[in-house]
């Protein structure tokens, strides 16, 4: 007996088997239970997540000897030859072949005609996006008004093509693409069933693998059993896809935390060697950060049973949740340069190297470096050497940064700290009045309130954070300021230079000339200051 390979040996044959697609199979039901029968139907999705099993289900529901029914017997000649392929009053058209007027005008002729055997003539029409303009027009009249006896069943992988006249005679299916869990869990019954060996993470890299799709789920799996003789185990499957063990991705990030550039090098010439795909390395890499993002944010999303959950739990304590986003980032971007890179291996090292170069410890370090000395707490006294007299309420800092430098110019962080836009703005109005180890009270007169707008607030404690080495919270409190902010500072100094090149070209010998013999005047809003 020649095999029969898995895809097609285990397509479901009844609604109860069909995997994944509930909500369609409750509206078929329902309609099919109630004699509730639409003459169109029209099923909607990605490759192999069974737009053709469910219309010929749905064929054996319309023309099962038993009656209409949700629950086809299975055994009837009618739903047996639907099963084979061969029932005479079930037409499956490959529009993707069949896309000329013509053959649809011909298809159509032959609807006037009653059922030879069934009880409906079933028109299953797959890829109807493909039809003609021409083609669509043809069958408009038909599928509007079609004979009693007449059910059209279409199926289409790219619902935009079709022309709405047409979606507007169907009642439209959306299917869905399966989930992981779901596809997995399908393969290890199969799998069972047949007798073969498995291991659980195998089948998770199929099904993560197949995308969404059952039938490209089950073309793996007979794959990976024919490469594993017999026997799906995970070291075999990884072999087959090229998937990387997920053992070097944490190493990565471990490697990353640490601050090892040394081992990241080491990993990518070991990945190298086993001749590993980088763009998927990176592709899965991006996948463990979303996981680790997920750990930190909502902790309890991580399934006790996780074979990665200390692992996992454990980077996300170590990285901070930011750097995770800008390291999502990265590897994105890294990904999508693969092609514009000298080669895949020296673009893989340089987006690992661009991970190092912004781990967080790095980036307090180069601030540091391009930071110009600010004053330091030595003593009271320090304070009161100041050329500006202190306010009245002086801000009350206990800062201890990693540096050797503790702050408290308020003006000096501002400058140099990394931000921009609204975050910059909001910086500037404030007036420093506590900073200690976990949180800053920043002061903000009541006329710029309107600075809080979100997302500078969230913005301003990330970059004072990175910019001071810790943790640190914002809070902000409305009264009137004290001392001169940032922003007037800026202000004042922006009018003292506009007042000297105002006086520099009023003492200008030849403006005072033209003055006095022209009888003309200074327009003072036109002059601006060079420097």
């Amino acid at each position: 007996m020649s095999y029969q390979v898995l895809a097609r040996k285990w397509r479901p044959r009844s609604f109860s088997t069909l995997v994944g697609q509930e909500h369609v199979v409750r509206a078929l039901t329902h309609a099919l239970a109630e004699q509730r029968l639409h003459h169109a139907y029209l099923f909607t999705g990605t490759r192999g997540v069974g737009k053709t099993t469910i219309a010929r289900i749905l064929a054996k529901s319309l023309n099962c000897e038993s009656g209409i029914t949700a629950t086809p017997c299975g055994r009837c000649s009618a739903c047996q030859e639907i099963d084979a392929g061969r029932f005479v009053d079930l037409l499956e058209v490959d529009a993707a072949t069949n896309t000329k007027v013509d053959e649809m005008r011909q298809l159509l002729e032959n609807a006037v005609y009653a059922p030879t055997r069934g009880r409906f003539k079933v028109y299953v029409i797959d890829e109807v996006h493909m039809l003609s303009t021409s083609a669509f027009n043809a069958m408009l009249k038909t599928l509007e008004e079609p004979p009693e006896h007449v059910k059209f069943i279409l199926a289409t992988t790219d619902p935009q093509k079709i022309p709405v006249t047409v979606l507007s005679r169907c009642l439209q299916f959306n299917l869905k693409q399966m989930p992981p869990a779901s596809i997995s869990g399908h393969l290890s019954q199969v799998l069972q069933a047949e007798g073969v060996p498995f291991d659980a993470p195998s089948l998770a890299l199929i099904a993560r693998s197949a995308a969404g799709s059952m039938r490209d789920a089950l073309s793996l799996l007979d794959q990976a059993i024919a490469h594993g003789a017999g026997r799906v185990d995970e070291t075999q499957v990884r072999a087959m896809l090229g998937t990387v063990d997920l053992d070097f991705l944490f190493t990565i990030l471990e490697a990353v935390a640490a601050g090892d550039a040394g081992e990241l090098l080491r990993i990518a010439a070991d990945m190298g060697l086993r001749s590993l795909s980088f763009g998927a390395a990176l592709q899965e890499l991006a996948a463990l950060l979303t996981r680790i993002q997920i750990a930190q944010r909502v902790p309890a999303a991580i399934d006790e049973d996780e074979p990665e959950r200390l692992r996992l739990l454990a980077l996300a304590d170590h990285l901070s949740p930011e750097f995770v986003q800008l390291a999502y980032q990265i590897v994105l971007h890294g990904r999508g340069d693969l092609p514009l890179a000298p080669d895949e291996y020296a673009g893989f090292v340089m987006t690992l190297l661009r991970l190092h170069g912004f781990r967080p410890e790095s980036v307090g370090d180069v601030l540091t470096s391009i930071t110009p000395p600010l004053r330091a707490v030595a003593a009271p006294a320090a304070k009161a050497a100041r050329s500006v007299p202190a306010p009245a309420a002086a801000p009350v800092l206990a800062a201890k940064s990693p540096t050797p430098v503790v702050i408290d110019d308020w003006h000096g962080m501002v400058n140099a700290m990394q931000i921009s836009g609204l975050a910059r703005e909001l910086a500037q109005h404030c007036e420093l009045r506590e900073l200690n180890e976990s949180d800053c009270l920043l002061r903000l007169a009541p006329a710029h309130s309107h600075l809080q707008m979100k997302p500078a607030p969230e913005k301003l404690q990330q970059a004072l954070s990175d910019f001071i080495g810790r943790p640190l919270v914002i809070r902000f409190e409305s009264a009137r300021v004290e001392s001169d902010t940032p922003a007037a500072v800026a202000g004042r100094e922006r009018q003292e230079r506009q007042e000297r090149a105002i006086a520099a070209i009023e003492q200008d010998v030849f403006v005072r000339d033209v003055i006095e013999t022209c009888d003309a005047s200074l327009i003072e809003s036109s002059i601006k200051p060079i420097v």
